[in-house]
């Protein structure tokens, strides 16, 4: 059978940092504040020059080369973003020319946090069903560029940022699908019933603006909550296994409330819960390839380990994606 393994990972941060006491500075708000209700000390922010396709770029070269595998030989490229360069052609294709990789199949995915996720799960489909034999999925973001600095509620949770992940599709007998290196089940969910919760307010059909991001936090926190143990659990069930087997979960880093309390909710130890969001805020399509990467480059996650990742995003979009490294 065909598996569809990880090869290597690499993200990018831009270059400005910013603290809480940098917003204090033109925003009402304060350190205090924003870490008792998120867990976020600093973000960083896109200056000139940098967006999501330079981010995605520095992303994909440096899993590249921690993968040892040419651009050239990918053959497909699928990017989760909601912050594209341009409205078209797909951010993708700006990073499929920058790795060489001219002429394979490139799109981007438009699931919000989600969309890593929902990129991983279209990967291995593909690279099951021999549509390709190398993928980079990634997750790029320049959501800076999204927020409505009037609004204290929402201009503090973001960041900027991007992750990669270099998968490949190996021929191989598996006796032990848990066991054996590679995606093992992912499950992928929707619900536009809850656009009014969590949306931009801008868009080409409608205002011919980029719009900003709004946002009802309490009722987001609460569907993220349930949704997330449940999207958790599936995974689980389809892989046989229970949470006590998992070596690692990366979640989307949204807010340390809602990581504490999905964590809560599946009987998970913190200590096993990969969590970046006071470093780099929420960095949407980001956020989870991000802090997969900085886990394995700061050696957490080593090849062996069973680890979950989740997200959930606006849409409602959501998911989780099981894998052995």
């Amino acid at each position: 059978m065909i598996r569809t393994v990880m090869r290597g990972t690499g993200s990018a941060l831009p270059k400005r940092l910013v603290t809480n006491e940098d917003l204090a500075r033109t925003v009402d708000t304060s350190d205090e504040w924003i870490v008792e209700r998120t867990g976020i000390r600093q973000r960083y922010f896109a200056g000139e020059g940098e967006t999501t396709a330079t981010l995605a770029i520095e992303a994909a070269h440096k899993a590249l080369a921690a993968a040892g595998i040419d651009g050239k030989t990918i053959d497909l490229i699928i990017l989760g973003t909601a912050t594209p360069d341009q409205t078209f052609p797909a951010t993708a294709t700006a990073v499929q020319h920058a790795i060489g990789a001219n002429g394979c199949i490139a799109f981007d995915v438009a699931a919000v946090c989600s969309g890593f996720l929902y990129g991983l799960g279209i990967a291995d489909s593909m690279l099951r069903t021999g549509m390709a034999k190398r993928a980079l999925v990634l997750g790029a973001e320049t959501f800076s560029r999204l927020l409505d600095w009037e609004d204290r509620t929402t201009c503090v949770l973001f960041g900027d940022g991007a992750g990669a992940m270099v998968l490949e599709a190996v021929e191989c007998d598996v006796t032990d699908p848990v066991a054996a290196p590679g995606i093992i089940a992912t499950r992928l969910h929707a619900d536009g019933a809850h656009n009014p919760l969590l949306f931009c307010s801008g868009g080409v059909s409608t205002t011919g603006t980029a719009g900003h991001v709004q946002m009802m936090g309490r009722e987001v926190f609460r569907h993220a909550v349930v949704n997330l143990a449940e999207v958790l659990e599936e995974v689980l069930g389809v892989a046989g296994i229970t949470a006590e087997d998992l070596d690692w979960v990366v979640p989307h880093q949204a807010n340390q409330r809602i990581l504490d309390a999905t964590a809560k909710k599946l009987g998970l130890p913190p200590e096993k819960v990969v969590v970046t969001v006071a470093s780099h805020a929420n960095t949407s399509a980001a956020s989870v390839p991000l802090a997969f990467d900085t886990a394995v480059r700061d050696g957490r996650i080593k090849p062996g380990d069973l680890v979950m990742l989740e997200a959930l995003g606006a849409g409602f979009t959501w998911g989780a994606c099981l894998i052995r490294v």
